[in-house]
């Protein structure tokens, strides 16, 4: 097997990323990873794991810890979804810094600490599985997996199923020392919630995803805190479950304090006001209640005794790095890419931009996925646009164009094929000093860094 062998035979599987609509419970199951799992000898249960859900942040959340660990001296395996540009981000290997007393050099505008601008696809993803190693992990499972797939009672293997099951079988032979693990789409019947979680983290629940996780946000919500479970790690035995929570709603934050109860877990609700000396290099207000969530989740381990000095932290912090969350890839015109993809992380984007960035005009480029709140994405950030590009990434899941352009209606407006197209177009039309913003899907994001 070589490597595009191998990534058609990944891209085999059905992959509910890719389906608007799908009949969301009956299609996962826990119950099918599970006994997949039990057959190539339960890697998950060998790992020390860090679990995170929630609406928004979770994969910034998740670089947050991965970092401060692997400044700690740890070896952290990062499993994170969706990609960007290639799937092979979603499995990585943070070793432990060699320099520990490196600090990454801050600049006067927050912007501007953001490292590689401009730099080629992958860059940004340090320790990624390699394509040597992902032929040799595919090809060894290939069997195993079709033989399951041909006799299971629970029905075929999902791809982020098997992408899950790869990546538990990785960081075992990694011998990884901590998995921080971001759930796919909700959290109770995810794949990633076989886990025995060291600690758990909700960031903020929004509404999202309402066909398949419920309406209300009490219905979305008891998805999210599925992860919290009875405390079952054979590596703390005698410690009840941490729990870290972002500010949330009441409604949400009821449902995972009750969650709590049932299971005897700790809660602790991080206060947005705290932390506020600690420097970071993620843009927006919004990352710091972040960097709020991942302190408590390594306070947390503190307690459980591993050993993470203060210095690990500040330094963890401050080199994270997050693509496609703000991220600024050229500077005149002023491109900045963000994957805000509901109406809680477009309202956090538009601060924001309106807080740290100096431009005089914004040209919006908006694709956005059609399983999302389309007109409150787009009432969010009509504010912000001074012209808008409106197109469509490259996916079955992409609104047309043409279906936003209504909420647009007050704007210079223009429509293009794909991202491509979008971008040209706008380079065309910026000036120096303007800014263009790319938004409302990590998929066009994606397409925009290549």
């Amino acid at each position: 097997m070589n490597y595009r062998e191998a990534v058609s035979y990944l891209e085999s599987f059905i992959n509910y990323e890719k389906i608007p609509e799908y009949p969301y419970k009956q299609s996962l199951k826990l119950e099918r990873v599970r006994d997949f799992l039990s057959i190539i000898g339960n890697p998950q249960d060998s790992l020390r794991c860090i679990h995170v859900a929630g609406s928004k942040g979770k994969g910034s959340t998740c670089a947050f810890i991965a970092y401060i660990l692997r400044e700690a001296g740890y070896k952290v395996g990062l499993y994170t979804s969706p990609h960007l540009s290639d799937f092979r981000e979603r499995i990585r290997i943070l070793n432990p810094t060699r320099n520990p007393a490196h600090l990454v050099g801050v600049h006067k505008h927050t912007y501007e600490v953001c490292k590689g601008w401009g730099s080629k696809v992958g860059d940004d993803f340090e320790g990624m599985i390699s394509r040597k190693e992902m032929v040799k992990l595919a090809a060894r499972l290939r069997p195993v997996i079709d033989n399951y797939n041909k006799d299971s009672k629970y029905g075929p293997l999902t791809f982020f199923e098997v992408y899950t099951a790869l990546a538990f079988q990785y960081f075992k032979e990694k011998k990884a020392d901590f998995a921080v693990l971001e759930t796919g789409l909700g959290g109770r019947l995810d794949a990633t919630n076989v886990c025995n979680p060291l600690v758990c983290a909700i960031t903020p629940i929004s509404y999202e995803h309402t066909q398949k996780l419920g309406s209300s946000l009490r219905e979305i919500a008891t998805e999210k805190a599925g992860i919290i479970k009875t405390h079952r790690t054979s590596h703390y035995k005698f410690r009840s479950l941490s729990v870290i929570s972002a500010p949330q709603q009441k409604e949400a934050l009821d449902v995972i304090c009750n969650k709590c109860k049932e299971v005897a877990a700790r809660l602790h609700e991080v206060n947005p006001g705290e932390h506020k000396d600690l420097k970071i290099r993620l843009i927006g207000e919004h990352q710091r209640i972040n960097a709020n969530v991942a302190i408590g989740v390594i306070e947390a381990l503190q307690e459980l005794g591993i050993n993470i000095p203060d210095i690990a932290l500040k330094k963890g912090l401050l080199n994270t790095i997050w693509p496609g969350r703000c991220e600024v890839i050229s500077k005149k015109p002023l491109i900045v890419l963000d994957g805000a993809q509901n109406i809680a992380s477009a309202l956090a984007l538009k601060e924001s931009i309106k807080t740290i960035f100096k431009y005089r005009k914004l040209i919006l480029i908006l694709g956005i996925s059609n399983d999302k709140d389309i007109k409150g994405i787009c009432n969010e950030l009509n504010e912000l646009a001074d012209e808008v590009i409106l197109t469509r990434a490259d996916n079955s899941r992409a609104t047309e164009p043409e279906v936003m352009e209504e909420y647009f209606s007050d704007k210079p407006t223009r429509i293009t094929k794909n991202v491509k197209e979008a971008l040209e177009s706008a380079k065309k039309i910026a000036k120096a000093k303007d800014l263009v913003l790319v938004t409302g899907s990590l998929f066009l994001v994606g397409e925009a860094r290549k």
